[in-house]
């Protein structure tokens, strides 16, 4: 298994490791809920060094990214930041990633999944015709996540980034904890706002940068936060986990992620997704909350009144928020308007529960 740079400070806590995408990862510290109500009411850290970066750059490296992924990052700014998607041949998810413009149709990072660093370097590099340069800067760029409403008040100590002022999907480069070259970005999973700090791992600077976080943090609550409250937040949010909700199989379009598909411009499969959005899809990606007692998880079947398959949940808890159960899943088109009833296959029962928008609420 590989190791973060902040392995040690998750042992050295007392952290619940497990293994996530061959990364050793923290899952829990003091408990989910404790660490997920941490979060949504004041600020927690959450170490995400295992996902991938991408440094792409020359005079075609714009071309490039607007020939992989759907949304259309020729409208990116230096200091901008955009999510979107990979799509294959199919018009399935490769994966989904931010793309940060460094330096206007010179220099761009691709964010991507910790899962999908080699198949995505090996799909992005397969359309480089124009040969762009490309470097995989992964293994040496730390990536911590400081989320939670109180996270930007706790942290411009830290630095002389205007964060507290920083708009979503921005970012700005300077110092940092007394390091230098780090980017500070607002771009987070949680929806309880916050910044996302990468920096390359040099001269001590990952235990530089932990220790001054928590220096300065402990005192007012800040709280370290494993993978496990990092799922349940960002369900609550609706936020899409790759290899769950979105994958190879499944399309921009039935994943509600029209809205990073533009067809403006021309990228892998564009045509086919221009027809599922002319005709329509056969099944959708939507919101459930359980009416009757009983959690949905992965996989389980969603069925209709009369016990016919219509869809399989991809995401589920019990929300530490809202105190409910809540979930994601794919549908027939026919069964995702919002108060439709969907029945859930749990332990031989079928359990009844309710289309819902997203957010959670």
């Amino acid at each position: 298994m590989q190791q973060t740079p902040f392995t040690h400070k998750h042992i050295a806590l007392g952290a619940k490791m497990a293994e996530f995408a061959g990364f050793n990862m923290p899952i829990s510290y003091s408990g989910i809920n404790d660490e997920h109500h941490a979060v949504r009411t004041n600020a927690g850290v959450f170490d995400v060094s295992h996902m991938g970066e991408f440094i792409i750059k020359g005079e075609h490296a714009l071309d490039l990214i607007q020939r992989v992924t759907t949304n259309d990052a020729s409208k990116l700014t230096a200091g901008k930041a955009q999510y979107s998607a990979l799509t294959n041949e199919e018009g399935g998810i490769v994966d989904d990633l931010l793309v940060y413009c460094l330096e206007e149709n010179k220099t761009y990072m691709l964010v991507v999944n910790a899962s999908n660093i080699a198949k995505d370097w090996k799909w992005i590099s397969k359309y480089n015709h124009r040969h762009a340069e490309m470097h995989d800067i992964s293994a040496k760029t730390c990536l911590l996540a400081v989320q939670g409403p109180n996270a930007t008040k706790i942290l411009q100590p830290l630095t002389e980034i205007d964060i507290l002022n920083q708009p979503y999907y921005t970012f700005s480069k300077g110092t940092f904890a007394g390091v230098d070259n780090v980017v500070v970005s607002a771009t987070g999973y949680t929806g309880a706002g916050g910044v996302e700090i990468y920096f390359e791992n040099k001269d001590g600077a990952a235990g530089k940068v932990w220790d001054k976080l928590f220096e300065v943090g402990a005192p007012q609550g800040l709280k370290p936060i494993g993978l496990a409250a990092r799922d349940t937040l960002r369900l609550e949010m609706g936020y899409c986990l790759y290899g769950n909700d979105i994958d190879d199989t499944t399309s921009p379009l039935e994943a509600g992620l029209g809205w990073v598909t533009k067809f403006t411009k021309d990228f892998t499969a564009r045509e086919i997704l221009e027809e599922q959005k002319k005709n329509g899809v056969e099944r959708k990606l939507v919101g459930f909350e359980m009416l009757e007692k009983g959690i949905p998880r992965h996989d389980y079947e969603i069925k209709d009144f009369s016990g016919m398959t219509i869809g399989k949940v991809t995401s589920g808890t019990q929300s530490p928020s809202l105190g409910k159960a809540i979930g994601m899943g794919y549908v027939r088109t026919v069964f995702s308007r919002i108060d439709a009833k969907i029945y859930i296959k749990i332990r031989d029962k079928l359990l009844q529960a309710k289309v819902v928008k997203l957010p959670f609420s």
